[in-house]
């Protein structure tokens, strides 16, 4: 079994240095309840509600950078991994990034694919790398962030790949209630994979952030529900043998189900044939439309 705890906070734009300590006192607390896996929301590091592409440029680091090795140091002192949000800075691009680190170093990120024309998404560079799941302590973890969870083909390429567990790092604001607990319960069910969004509460720069936060088992149940203004720590028992056996079995050679194996993908094309979309900025601009 596998400890999993979801943070979900408060977070404090372009307070970086406060941020980050915010974490660290976290990751004491999530060992000192036995967490071997630790995951924070979207951006957690710097915060969300940025105005302009210079400002967020002005709080983002690079994978490997300072914020990253104090996080790790934690890790390796605690004997946990965890994953969080940051914007990271790689040359001239910056990302909305969620990085998997513990006591060997940075294991994996995740570059956000899907970005919604809200926040520093209206300024970041889309992701450039696909969907990958890593596997630690004997657990195989896929990332997805937020808005992602709109997208069921991001959590499928993960399952399809192997994830026990899909971790969404999640900034829903006001407006996004729609997004939890549904969706995260059908991403799980429909999968067969254990799904926790984690995100957070709070004021910034002028929008309110709604917590409930939602961990749940690969059968689409509610595991551990976060509320809508509180800190917590959201506490999960997690057995990856359940998510490797893809047959639900209601009654044994009557009623049996493999959403895996009884998928039909010769009838999918339509889903990848190549195709030119507008994007948000090239339907909005530099602003949100009225």
């Amino acid at each position: 079994m596998i400890k999993l705890i979801g943070v979900q906070c408060d977070i404090s734009l372009g307070n970086c240095e406060q941020n980050l300590q915010k974490m660290l006192s976290s990751l004491k607390t999530a060992a000192d309840r036995g967490a071997n896996l630790v995951i924070f929301p979207e951006c957690a590091l710097t915060g969300y509600g940025f105005e302009s592409r210079e400002t967020a440029m002005e709080c983002a680091e690079p994978l490997d950078g300072p914020a990253s090795a104090q996080m790790i140091e934690a890790c390796q002192k605690f004997n946990l991994n965890c994953v969080y949000g940051f914007l990271e800075k790689a040359g001239e691009s910056i990302f909305n990034c969620a990085a998997m680190v513990g006591p060997e170093g940075i294991l994996s990120s995740y570059r956000k694919i899907h970005l919604p024309f809200v926040g520093v998404d209206r300024f970041v560079d889309y992701g450039d790398r696909p969907f990958e799941v890593h596997e630690s302590t004997s657990l195989r973890l896929g990332m997805n962030i937020c808005y992602d969870l709109a997208f069921p083909e991001a959590s499928r390429v993960l399952a399809v790949g192997g994830a026990d567990l899909i971790a969404l790092p999640t900034n829903w604001p006001r407006g996004a209630e729609c997004m939890t607990p549904g969706p995260v319960i059908t991403r799980s069910m429909e999968n067969k994979v254990y799904y926790a969004a984690i995100n957070r509460i709070g004021n910034e720069a002028g929008t309110s952030y709604i917590g409930q936060s939602c961990i749940c088992g690969p059968g689409g149940e509610i595991l551990a529900m976060g509320s809508a203004d509180q800190e917590e720590y959201l506490e999960v028992d997690i057995d990856v043998e359940i998510p490797r056996q893809k047959r639900v079995i209601r009654k044994a050679g009557s009623f049996e189900l493999d959403r895996m194996a009884d998928r039909r993908p010769e009838f999918y094309q339509p889903l990848i044939n190549p195709h030119v979309l507008e994007t948000p900025r090239d339907r909005y601009g530099a602003s949100e439309p009225e």
